[in-house]
């Protein structure tokens, strides 16, 4: 199995990019000869003319430009939704009203998880590339149809039935909450619920773009949703109180998700028919991919669920564990989610092409930038810890207490960065082989495994304790995804490049290292803390941060700082 080339060391660079280390020239022809044929006689257009071009909504990424587009609107959201959380907990503090409107979205989700398995993209995307392959994308729309108006009835009947079971499934869930919280989170739910339907037919109709490899679509989104949400609770709180950002972020739903892609997939010509056909293989196909996925109870989406349960005992505790989830999700949906789901149909195109050996070689070079990347990110995040979260979240009623214990959560939780990031690439190498059986059972394994693990842990230390038991059952979950893709001969464990993982840890724990001491050794030197000084903190960490693991992954013979000022175009 060929081991990383150290050139092309950034994450998502897929099997358009360049050769690949060990591959010999007799190897089957890699996709970026393909790509690129037209390209090598043009002339080479300006870099600001190639930024406009990939922002075209219509243009045809590269796994490369994919993943740079994705985790750039990525960040872009995510930096969104960190306002959306300042704003939240500013306006509303950490309480009990915070905690009956995060524990609202729970229902919605879990709908959305069991009618469609969470995952109309992911399965799609497969199905789609199949049917591509064959020279039928016709019928490949077809089915799309078929599928989109037979779930969407099955949506639209289980919302109003969702709407009745609201309040005893959120009393029975949130053990410690009180008959006032029950019934505002019951209320809250019931706004929320109907963005479930534009999810998932926003979800359907964007496989069709990424199948396409149109990707600006599925990049705005997530913005478009965040800004829903914001929107919402400025005009509307004053009159509602806090079920206002709960209609923004329907409304955000309905624009966000389902809008934008219909939008982009009636400009890409997609075909769509009001025809209900139950007996169609496309739609047997669907659901024996997506069955699995509805079945299955893994820990990345029960985990919130699961923390929620034994929260909801501690005031503010939910509220306080989800900022830090939501802080720790940024830089995490950046490195897995961006990058898996660029690599995503790339994984499937190769596997539907029966490259069997490329597949594995593009789905390890693709963990082990994440999980290198993630390793050095979680050193810089758990040393300015402190400084991130007073800096974003203090003020109105979040107070110093629960910027505290906000920043201790955030601290543990940035520990399984890189294996959130792993675990993502894993599943979807098995996604895109058209297998969800294996993932299922492996995950709910995982889960009835991991239940006595937060029991424990939480009585152990509480909200510390439910965190620690998150990276617990993360790093169970990444295992044993990568032992059964080994054991299953579809991408191997020797494969990751351990030598370049082991400079990215030693860096990344000096750097870390350094980080902390310094800013210890500020806090003794400054009384009290100030917007400015939290501000100062976070910049000269940043920058001593960067300084001491770029020169000491130098040093170890890294290709990392080369490789990504060649990218940014400063070498």
């Amino acid at each position: 199995m060929a081991k990383l080339p150290q050139e092309n060391f950034l994450p998502g660079i897929g099997p358009e990019d360049g050769p690949k280390g060990g591959l010999e020239k007799s190897a089957p022809e890699s996709l970026a000869v393909v790509a690129n044929v037209a390209e090598d006689s043009a002339p080479v257009p300006s870099r600001f003319s190639r930024v406009l071009r990939l922002l075209r909504p219509s243009h045809s990424h590269t796994a490369y430009t994919a993943t740079i587009l994705l985790m750039t609107t990525t960040f872009l959201s995510r930096i969104i939704g960190l306002v959306r959380v300042k704003y939240i907990a500013w306006l509303f503090g950490a309480g009990p009203q915070t905690d009956a409107y995060l524990a609202a979205f729970r229902l919605p989700d879990l709908m959305n998880y069991f009618l469609v398995g969470g995952a109309a993209s992911i399965t799609f995307v497969t199905i789609l590339n199949r049917y591509r392959e064959r020279g039928e994308e016709a019928e490949g729309e077809r089915v799309l149809s078929i599928v989109l108006n037979v779930v969407g009835l099955v949506i639209l009947c289980a919302i109003p039935i969702a709407m009745l079971v609201a309040a005893p499934y959120i009393r029975s869930t949130n053990p410690g909450f009180t008959p006032q919280q029950v019934e505002l989170s019951a209320r809250i739910t019931r706004i929320l619920l109907p963005g479930q339907l534009f999810f998932f037919a926003g979800g359907v109709l964007g496989a069709t773009l990424l199948v396409r490899r149109q990707f600006l679509y599925q990049g705005l989104s997530g913005i478009v949703y965040n800004f829903g949400i914001i929107f919402g609770g400025v005009v509307l709180a004053r009159q509602l109180g806090i079920p206002a950002l709960a209609v923004g972020a329907t409304a955000g739903a309905f624009v966000g998700a389902f809008a934008l892609n219909a939008w982009g997939a009636r400009q890409a010509g997609v075909s769509y028919s009001f025809e209900i056909n139950l007996r169609h293989p496309g739609l047997s196909e669907w659901l024996r991919m997506t069955l699995p996925l509805m079945a299955g109870m893994t820990l990345p989406f029960l985990d919130d669920y699961i923390v929620g349960y034994f929260a909801s005992h501690g005031s503010g505790e939910i509220t306080r564990l989800a900022n830090a989830k939501q802080l720790f999700s940024a830089p995490m949906a950046v490195l897995a989610q961006a990058a898996g789901a660029a690599s995503l149909p790339f994984f499937a195109r190769l596997w539907a092409q029966q490259r069997q050996y490329d597949f594995a070689v593009e789905v390890a070079n693709s963990v082990s930038r994440v999980i290198a990347l993630g390793l050095l990110a979680a050193s810089g995040m758990i040393a300015l810890s402190g400084a991130i979260v007073e800096l974003i979240f203090l003020g109105g009623h979040f107070n110093q207490a629960d910027v505290r214990e906000t920043a201790a959560f955030f601290a543990v939780y940035s520990l399984s960065l890189f294996l959130w990031s792993a675990q993502a690439i894993y599943a979807r190498a098995f996604y895109a082989a058209g297998n969800t059986i294996v993932p299922m059972i492996a995950g709910t394994a995982v889960t009835v495994v991991s239940l006595p693990i937060y029991a424990s842990f939480y009585h152990w230390h509480g909200g510390i304790g439910l965190a620690a038991a998150s990276d617990t059952g993360i790093a169970l979950q990444t295992g044993l995804l990568a032992l059964l893709l080994h054991r299953r001969r579809m991408v191997s464990l020797a494969s990751l490049d351990y030598r370049e993982l082991g400079r990215c840890f030693a860096a990344g724990v000096v750097s870390g290292a350094a980080v902390w001491a310094a800013i210890f050794g500020v806090g003794k030197l400054l009384s009290g803390h100030t917007r400015w000084i939290d501000a100062v903190e976070l910049l000269l960490g940043s920058a001593l941060w960067l300084i001491v693991a770029g020169w000491l992954l130098e040093r170890l013979g890294s290709a990392l700082p080369r490789t990504a000022l060649k990218r940014l175009g400063l070498r």
